[in-house]
């Protein structure tokens, strides 16, 4: 699902999740980021949990817990402790010391993922840009799995993302690699900058494009102007960025860097509601990469940040939905491309 800023209402998102809870039988593992939901939102999702809790599903939670440490990337978090109270399922708050728990999963049944860049937030399903993904794969979701349970017995960030990156294969014959940080955060931007540095179809959805790896990566091979390459960023957030190098010299490079990947590109640059406590989170949310046939997406921006965090970004080689987001993509870009 392709989420645009305006795009939908609210309910149809709550209801699409109801429908997945719905389906649960045995288990459903749920890693989130954030959790704010205006009261029919509440009123939906609280009605499948409490119907899968009915049916005898165990349900747990790990969700980050927030801390005094200021970001725009990504911002802040806000759980709503009241509807997380109400939900009244098996909860474990990741403290969000050094780096965030950022992930947006669910696992069902040891079959199913639910992942994508979307918080359950009002605002992420009505104002922001973002993409969920639905994967039918026992392996995909032993993965996922697996990742779950270093968060809810370990309960640190640090600990978590260690799961070697495995390629299984789906019953459509396209196959999918999960990649989690920070464990294997340096395989995962590896695998990122050799993409970057060998397509030849190219398209980029990140808020912030910050990794050292990859801005490195996509300097050079602009410098070359071979390339098709075009995307969408957060325009907002890496103007804070932009200023938050400058006043550190050993990162100073990456302003240069940045100048010739925004200039040699036809980026969409969405300008955004700075963030404040209580201001509309209208966000470039999306967080997607697509190198020839194959697709990267996930809860992980292109950032360094990100790279520190506990995410996760899965790989997909499907030359079909490959074109759907480049479709997306493209769409976004030209949406918030200055006139």
């Amino acid at each position: 699902m392709f989420l645009n800023d305006g795009g939908q209402p609210a309910e149809s998102i709550a209801a699409i999740l109801a429908g997945y809870l719905d389906g649960a039988r045995r288990t459903l593992d749920i890693a989130l980021y954030d959790l704010r939901l205006d009261d029919a939102c509440a009123e939906i999702l609280s009605r499948s949990v409490d119907a899968a809790k009915q049916r005898g599903v165990r349900i747990r939670m790990v969700f980050n817990q927030d801390h005094p440490k200021k970001t725009v990337d990504p911002p802040p978090n806000q759980v709503d402790w009241d509807l997380l109270h109400r939900l009244d399922v098996g909860a474990i708050p990741i403290p969000g010391v050094p780096d965030l728990m950022h992930h947006k999963y669910v696992v069902k049944d040891g079959s199913e993922v639910w992942t994508g860049s979307a918080n359950w937030t009002t605002d992420s399903w009505t104002r922001e840009e973002n993409v969920i993904v639905r994967v039918l794969s026992p392996e995909l979701a032993g993965a996922y799995t697996a990742n779950f349970e270093e968060l809810w017995t370990k309960r640190q960030v640090v600990e978590s993302g260690f799961g070697e990156p495995a390629w299984f294969q789906l019953a459509d014959g396209s196959r999918v690699r999960p990649y989690f940080t920070p464990g294997r955060a340096k395989k995962l931007v590896h695998e990122l900058s050799q993409r970057l540095a060998t397509a030849r179809r190219l398209r980029i959805c990140s808020p912030v494009i910050t990794s050292g790896p990859v801005l490195g990566t996509l300097a050079e091979i602009l410098e070359k102007g071979d390339v098709d390459l075009a995307g969408c960023y957060d325009a907002t957030q890496m103007d804070e960025v932009l200023y938050q190098w400058g006043q550190q010299p050993e990162t100073n490079w990456k302003i240069a860097a940045w100048k010739t990947v925004a200039a040699a590109v036809p980026w969409g640059a969405k300008r955004s509601t700075p963030y404040s406590s209580g201001s509309v989170h209208d966000f470039m949310h999306a967080k997607c990469l697509v190198a020839d046939d194959s697709v990267f997406t996930g809860s992980f921006n292109l950032s360094h940040s990100g790279e520190q965090n506990a995410e996760n970004f899965v790989e997909f080689e499907d030359p079909a939905l490959a074109e759907m987001f480049v479709t997306y993509i493209d769409q976004v870009a030209a949406r918030y491309r200055p006139k």
